[in-house]
């Protein structure tokens, strides 16, 4: 009779252990400690924000008494390939524009835009020697643009429709702005529509003419944007509220000290400081954080890329946003 009482109390002592280890007692699961922070964003003055942070030490700093010990940097050419990375679980948080991850969520994405980082920002820039008289002049031209499903892709093509352009008639050809800046200055494109401060290096080198900014397309249309994994949105929440303080924080300094800005980006991506500078004074872009703002034509990007077919899925508010952190920081 001893020895089965041991043998009951041993078996409740183990059955314990496994529970708690479980989470069924002890008050549930031990949160996930995380030490690395993964930020992903593209060499655009769209997303100096991020670089402040950076060049200012706020991302370290700030985020080490959340136990964040390392932060890294990954760059990327454009929106897609970006969400493809974040889609491999290889990034925390993106910079990133905000129809990119449309298409992501949409292949299952475990994600939301949780702030705002600007609106407009764009240029179609043609070559020196080419007329334009308005989209119509554009059919049989070879324009580069960001691959499909990017902010850039996605406005050329409703601009294009909204003014009785098949997009079809126009070879839109989908390239980083790198290769993009390469076609245009050797001839090899008639024009390319890109983020800044790409328009302004082509400009100022005299390779091109800036004839229509993307506010013009689309007015104050949605551009950049802040995503954040759900695995940080659900077992880190205060590391996430910190970080958009932080966002918050560098982007205010970006707008009240433009020429700092300028040359923090410069010393970044070792663009130009003079094309930075003519970049950030002409363009039609505007540096916020607000997610509210980009509500709306994000979700008439949503609808655009779905019947573009870049995307699988027409996302509502509630798939695409979660307002909840950015509303509690600010």
């Amino acid at each position: 009779m001893v020895m089965l009482m041991r043998r009951e109390i041993i078996f409740v002592m183990v059955a314990a252990v496994v529970l708690a280890s479980l989470g069924c007692i002890g008050g549930g699961p031990e949160e996930k400690k995380m030490t690395t922070l993964r930020i992903g964003y593209q060499p655009s003055t769209h997303q100096v924000a991020e670089m402040v942070a950076m060049e200012m030490g706020w991302w370290e700093e700030d985020l080490l008494p959340f136990g964040i010990e390392k932060i890294e940097e990954y760059q990327f050419p454009s929106g897609p390939p970006e969400m493809q990375s974040m889609l491999a679980g290889d990034l925390d948080i993106a910079y990133v524009g905000s129809a990119p991850p449309i298409s992501a969520i949409a292949q299952g994405l475990d994600a939301r835009i949780v702030a705002a980082a600007q609106i407009n920002g764009s240029n179609l820039v043609l070559r020196p020697e080419i007329s334009y008289d308005g989209p119509k002049s554009l059919v049989g031209k070879k324009i580069a643009t960001f691959p499909p499903g990017s902010i850039q892709s996605t406005v050329i093509r409703k601009w294009l429709m909204d003014n009785d352009v098949n997009p079809d008639d126009v070879e839109i050809l989908p390239m980083g702005p790198g290769d993009a800046v390469t076609a245009i200055t050797a001839g090899k494109v008639a024009g390319v529509f890109l983020p800044t401060p790409s328009p302004s290096k082509i400009e100022l080198e005299g390779n091109g003419v800036s004839v229509v900014a993307s506010g013009e397309m689309w007015p104050s249309h949605s551009c950049c944007c802040l995503v954040a994994s759900g695995e940080l949105m659900r077992e880190h929440p205060e590391l996430l509220e910190e970080i958009i303080r932080i966002h918050i924080k560098a982007t205010e300094y970006a707008n009240d000290h433009p020429q700092e800005a300028a040359k923090i980006f410069s010393n970044r991506t070792g663009e130009d400081l003079s094309v930075v500078e003519h970049s950030l004074a002409n363009w039609d872009g505007k540096l916020i954080t607000d997610p509210h703002v980009q509500i709306s034509s994000t979700l008439e990007f949503a609808a655009v890329n779905y019947d573009l077919g870049f995307s699988t899925k027409n996302l509502t508010e509630e798939e695409l946003f979660d307002t909840s952190f950015y509303d509690s920081v600010a």
